[in-house]
């Protein structure tokens, strides 16, 4: 019979640390708490933190900056991010194309949120519903706001896959959500709709109901895109007329 051998608890600590990097409670660029706090923490030895970091540092998850602490390393994902958010800029019609991802991305997160989620994670996601500005002049904010609210949603579904993916397109995601607002605010019926909508995912997701927070949260984002489509249309066609009229 071979020995067994026992789990060290550098082991331990490195797999939580690792755990808070990928689901976010550490973010990219984020300093770690010294040695001495970490160990308190976990309630270690010094050696063993430090033992956990060197593991960490060998992933390639932080480094070690001199005199200066240990830092998460900024993610790889941001050579991803970067040159697609430049590939919107350049072509917006690609925001549509974001906008259908964001289809099976939130759809998924609402399913999972309401067969998963605990007590806690229905109030965060209520108290991200209420923190939303209503029709805000500064879509920025009102933007950053909605990002929160759908990675809460994303955190109350318990899937680490799809919370790092969702985190991962943050600023893909605040981008997309900050221009259709800018162009929704064109139509005055679109806010109070957007609102109720969001209302009815959460709602579903209280009771409970995945298949509804899915159908829900599709249905939300269809309405976005058609009325973008035809606040769209409605431009070209303004745009033809006033040509027309210059012409003449």
């Amino acid at each position: 019979m071979r020995r067994v051998q026992s789990r060290k608890l550098s082991d331990d600590i490195m797999e939580q640390l690792e755990a808070m990097i990928l689901d976010g409670r550490l973010l990219a660029g984020q300093k770690l708490l010294s040695e001495r706090a970490l160990a308190e923490q976990f309630e270690v030895s010094r050696p063993s933190v430090r033992e956990a970091i060197q593991k960490l540092e060998a992933k390639k998850l932080v480094e070690r900056k001199q005199g200066g602490g240990t830092y998460v390393k900024p993610r790889l994902n941001e050579l991803i991010t970067e040159p697609l958010l430049q590939l919107l800029s350049d072509k917006p019609e690609m925001q549509f194309d974001l906008l259908e991802f964001r289809h099976a991305l939130e759809g998924m997160a609402a399913y999972y949120a309401a067969l998963r989620g605990q007590p806690e994670d229905y109030q965060a996601l209520q108290n991200a519903l209420h923190a939303l500005p209503d029709d805000a002049a500064d879509k920025s904010n009102e933007a950053i706001a909605l990002v929160d609210f759908y990675l809460t949603m994303a955190k109350a579904a318990h899937n680490m896959v799809l919370q790092h993916v969702m985190r991962s397109l943050q600023s893909m995601l605040q981008d997309n959500i900050q221009r259709n607002l800018e162009v929704l605010a064109k139509h005055a019926d679109a806010a109070q709709n957007i609102k109720h909508q969001r209302s009815n995912i959460v709602q579903a997701i209280l009771k409970g109901d995945p298949e509804q927070a899915r159908k829900a949260s599709n249905e939300h984002l269809a309405y976005i895109e058609d009325t973008l489509l035809n606040i769209n249309r409605q431009d070209s066609r303004m745009q033809r007329a006033l040509r027309r009229i210059e012409v003449n």
